[in-house]
């Protein structure tokens, strides 16, 4: 993709642990010899990059030789699926991170805006429709849709293998209409209609506006994932539209209605360290760097308390899947954390995390294979605690927090017109 690119053929260099009785022969391909009980780690080259993936390889039940990797374990013993949040073309390099384990696909308008504007594998697609007197708007909705739906075709097996749980890929509707209520059911339904796939989330953001957009969403029958959700406060307003909206739906199998929220990790703790770093004591200095899992895991136990009970359980009668837990924005943002910081602690049954290429070559390279996300949930509970009583308000950084993310998807969108529309304008000029 952006950096795990051009990975449909790699070529493989081999490092000094790798066995020479299981060698590479072609991409995802290897000889299967026999097992080897230590981990292999292969580099994998591709325009003059290196990526590491590290490969475990056993004996399955009719000895043949399998190759695991840590992606697989989390979702294997830990009920934990790992997606990727990226896409560009061609969406064929995702075969071999589907390979790795990866069960899922995250989009935002940031991520194609740096997809088209750093390729030249969308020119051909664009001149044609440039060239049929499509309107700038429509050429990148039919740009992204492509990718979105030949990304779902990739999905698909592990969709239909996990009755539906599994194998997602995400289009977010516009940024324009982040304060739009009326306007993001509409292009929420325009976009679940046009893309076809039973594969595709519509992903809405969880803005107050937007609340109601996911009740009347879901309730229409079209799956979601919740974005941009950074507080508490919020994550159960999400939960109850998502409620809501099922029993509003009027369906008597609820088995396809199904969500992720977006719970934002990393860019908590860019805010939150910030603020300690001006309150300046050793207590507030001592907290940096803990707020994002503290409030992560609260929010894991909240999913506990809101999918239990009578409610739910009238709902589970009609086939409804929990609304799973997302970790979004997993990259680590301070290079003096651990690259790991918001994956590892985070792990647990029923979860999703998405990781950009930073974390997921961590992950694949050293991450942890342990349910997490519950453990010491009373230090959590600790920590945020303690930030309150320094003065920070939780539901005010979440504001922000929120703000700022419309803000950066909004600046990516109309900087991605702006290019299209240029380039759009010099193809017309070069024909005159």
């Amino acid at each position: 993709m952006a950096t795990i690119s051009k990975l449909a053929t790699p070529s493989f260099v081999a490092s000094s642990s790798i066995r020479s009785d299981r060698l590479p022969v072609g991409p995802n391909r290897y000889v299967p010899v026999r097992s080897v009980a230590a981990p292999v780690r292969l580099s994998i080259r591709s325009n003059n990059q290196r990526r590491c993936l590290v490969v475990k390889c056993g004996v399955d039940g009719n000895g043949a030789s399998t190759k695991k990797t840590t992606l697989h374990y989390l979702y294997e013993q830990q009920g934990q699926s790992p997606w990727y949040d990226n896409l560009c073309r061609p969406v064929t390099d995702l075969i071999p991170l589907i390979s790795s384990g990866v069960r899922g696909v995250t989009s935002n308008p940031t991520i194609f805006e740096r997809a088209i504007s750093s390729s030249s594998a969308y020119d051909e697609q664009f001149k044609q429709l440039i060239s049929a007197g499509n309107d700038i708007d429509s050429v990148y909705w039919e740009l992204v849709i492509k990718d979105i739906q030949d990304a779902c075709k990739l999905f698909e097996p592990i969709y239909d293998q996990t009755d539906g749980a599994d194998g997602y890929v995400s289009v977010e509707v516009s940024p324009r209409l982040a304060n739009d209520t009326q306007g993001t059911i509409e292009a929420a339904k325009w976009l679940h209609k046009v893309v076809n796939r039973p594969n595709v989330y519509i992903k809405i953001p969880a803005t107050a506006e937007c609340i109601p957009s996911i009740k009347e969403v879901i309730a229409n029958g079209i799956s979601v994932n919740v974005t941009l959700i950074f507080s508490l406060t919020r994550y159960e307003a999400v939960i109850d539209a998502y409620l809501d909206g099922l029993e509003a739906s009027g369906l008597s199998d609820l088995s396809r209605v199904t969500s992720v929220a977006s719970f934002f990790v990393s860019r908590v703790d860019s805010l939150i360290d910030k603020m300690l770093e001006k309150i300046g004591t050793p207590e507030a200095l001592d907290l940096r760097g803990k707020a994002a899992v503290a409030q992560a895991k609260l929010a894991y136990k909240l999913y506990q308390e809101k999918f239990s009970g009578p409610r739910w359980d009238a709902l589970v009668k009609k086939g409804a899947k929990k609304q799973r837990l997302l970790w979004a924005s997993t990259s680590v943002k301070n290079p003096a954390y651990p690259d790991t910081l918001y994956v590892d602690p985070l792990i647990g049954p029923d979860t999703v995390s998405t990781m950009p290429d930073q974390a997921l070559n961590a992950v694949l390279d050293h991450g942890t294979i342990a349910r997490t996300i519950d453990v010491n949930v009373s230090e959590a509970e600790g920590v945020y605690s303690a930030l309150e009583k320094l003065g920070i308000d939780w539901n005010q950084v979440g504001t922000q927090l929120e703000l700022e993310g419309v803000d950066s998807f909004k600046k990516s969108f109309e900087s991605l017109l702006s290019s299209l529309q240029e380039k759009g304008n010099s193809l017309k000029t070069s024909k005159v």
